[in-house]
């Protein structure tokens, strides 16, 4: 289809006097159509159509339909039928009454479109443009940050499962590209074994026979990784999408001895974030948080949180589910920077900060990254007694450190830590370590020497002061407006499905992340307008008795 532009324009007179009679308060479609009608125009969307060919709908529409179906939590086919049916949307839409509207498909249609061009974040980027000309987003304000589990569109499976399932929808694939030659090489046994999906057959329950199917499966496999090895066989055999998975997750669980197939002991696996969950989402992940388990994603998102304004989400951002949170400081910073959107201060929890972070977030935005650091697990913070990092005394003109009896350091070294990451070692004189009285409260190192790491001098003077201020009464009180991003992760989960992803693979749940954030962001910011005040934490009656008192 090709993009012949459709003027956003009027409203037909006819379906406006219709929907003022049906809906005199209007509905949040209604009110999203007047307060911002330009919301989205066809030329947002213009790389991502042809010049030539059919005219395609408009995608304008499409896009507002998008974000209607996602603000009620409609199917493709529901969010349709609403376009030919409902009053509102068709105002919304600017749409004659009578207008027949489309088939549903072309929500998927379009929904590819913004993924085949990487513009999943384009319907979110595009509503803060319009909220700054109202004034409903404003730079250097405060914002915050905190992230959620979602769960994959596909079952986890069970190791035996994974294998059984992988080289079953292998061969499926193969029957359809290459059925002649599938059909010389499978085994009889195969037509048994791999007919149906491992879910409609009972594995065995004893351990020893569950080893004994591994086993037979992972020859199964080699035996057809091998034909598919062989000179004669079909070239489009090899380029099945489905076979480079079957060899990576045949990499990880089976090993060859002598020609034999062996079932990988767990202390050979890689790490279980890493490892493929299921054949049919490779990109889903194993990860925990707390008491937490779930194989899928996390989503970052980043709000406002200014008193006097909207609570508009500014960024979202989904990732692999073990990609730990500190990982997505820095890159959400540079997208909220690029749309001119950098707050002055960030409020984060501790698994947004490091001692690097504090200084960069400073030096390349000007922006105060608001959150706690994590403390230092030593030996001596664990025993409550001993002499840790911080009673030693740093001289950084001089390079030296002092320690607590007023011994100096013999040598000062420039060097990494294992991420890579700069780091500075103090080391003492052996001599005079192992003649002090107080050695046993400093080093249990067999060569009875302290050695002492830190921070490069920004890293370690913006890690103290953050340190620092987490005692300050002052400063616990202005971080509590971080707990409200709670709230907004329980309405993203609990009225717009944030926490179960709809499709399958990362770039398809992300741009359902995003047309959630943009959904909420239509209702808040029709809330808002209309004076409507901002929901309150719940409390249970009896817990109300306490506050009364």
């Amino acid at each position: 289809m090709s993009l012949h532009p459709a003027p956003i324009g009027e409203i037909p007179p006819e379906t406006v006097r219709i929907a003022r009679a049906a809906f005199p308060r209007g509905t949040v479609v209604t009110r999203l159509r007047d307060e911002f009608g330009d919301l989205y125009g066809d030329e947002d969307f213009r790389p991502f159509y042809s010049s030539r060919g059919q005219p395609g709908l408009a995608p304008w529409r499409l896009a507002l339909v998008t974000v209607f179906q996602f603000l009620e939590h409609l199917s493709d086919r529901q969010a349709a039928d609403a376009v030919r049916a409902r009053i509102d949307w068709k105002y919304a839409l600017g749409l004659e009454l009578a207008d027949p509207g489309f088939h549903f498909s072309v929500l998927t249609e379009f929904r590819a479109r913004l993924v085949a061009g990487k513009a999943e974040h384009l319907l979110l980027d595009r509503m803060p443009e319009c909220f700054k000309a109202r004034g409903l987003v404003k730079a250097r304000g405060k914002q915050r940050t905190d992230s959620t589990h979602v769960l994959a569109a596909v079952h986890d499976l069970h190791l035996l499962e994974l294998v059984a399932e992988t080289l079953r929808a292998t061969l499926d694939d193969l029957a359809a590209v290459v059925p002649d030659w599938l059909r010389k090489t499978a085994r009889p046994i195969w037509f048994e074994r791999y007919a149906r999906r491992v879910e409609d057959y009972r594995l065995p329950k004893s351990q020893e026979q569950r080893e004994a199917l591994a086993l037979e499966i992972g020859a199964d496999g080699f035996l057809l990784l091998d034909a598919l090895d062989e000179a004669e066989a079909p070239l489009a055999a090899r380029e099945v999408h489905m076979v480079q998975t079957l060899r990576d997750v045949w990499r990880v669980h089976y090993a060859r001895d002598n020609g034999r197939p062996r079932w990988r002991s767990g202390k050979e696996l890689p790490p279980v974030g890493e490892r493929l969950q299921s054949p049919y989402d490779p990109e889903m992940h194993y990860s925990t948080k707390r008491q937490m388990e779930w194989s899928g994603y996390k989503v970052h998102v980043t709000e406002t949180c200014d008193d006097d304004a909207a609570h508009l989400i500014t960024h979202v951002k989904t990732c692999p589910a073990m990609q730990p949170d500190m990982a997505s400081t820095a890159d959400i910073h540079e997208h909220l920077a690029t749309k001119e959107l950098l707050p002055s201060e960030h409020f984060v929890d501790s698994g947004y900060v490091d001692a690097e972070l504090l200084v960069s977030s400073q030096r390349d935005h000007g922006l105060v990254l608001q959150g706690p650091v994590r403390g230092v697990a030593s030996w001596q913070r664990l025993a409550g007694q001993g002499y840790e990092q911080r009673h030693f005394a740093i001289d950084w003109e001089n390079k030296r450190v002092t320690c607590p009896q007023g011994k100096t350091s013999v040598t000062w070294r420039e060097g990494r830590d294992e991420t890579g990451s700069p780091r500075l070692r103090a080391v003492f004189s052996r001599t005079e370590c192992r003649a002090c009285s107080a050695r046993a409260l400093c080093t249990t190192a067999k060569d009875t020497r302290r050695a002492v790491y830190f921070h490069p001098r920004p890293e370690y003077e913006a890690l103290n002061e953050a340190r620092a201020r987490m005692e300050d009464a002052a400063w616990q009180k202005r971080y509590r407006i971080r707990a409200g991003v709670e709230g907004t992760l329980s309405q993203g989960v609990r009225a717009f499905g944030m926490r179960q992803s709809r499709y399958i693979g990362l770039a398809k749940t992300a741009l359902q992340q995003f047309c959630v954030a943009t959904s909420m962001n239509a209702l808040r910011a029709v809330n808002w307008l209309d004076g409507q005040p901002r929901a309150r934490t719940r409390v249970t009656r009896f817990a109300s008795l306490a506050h009364a008192a």
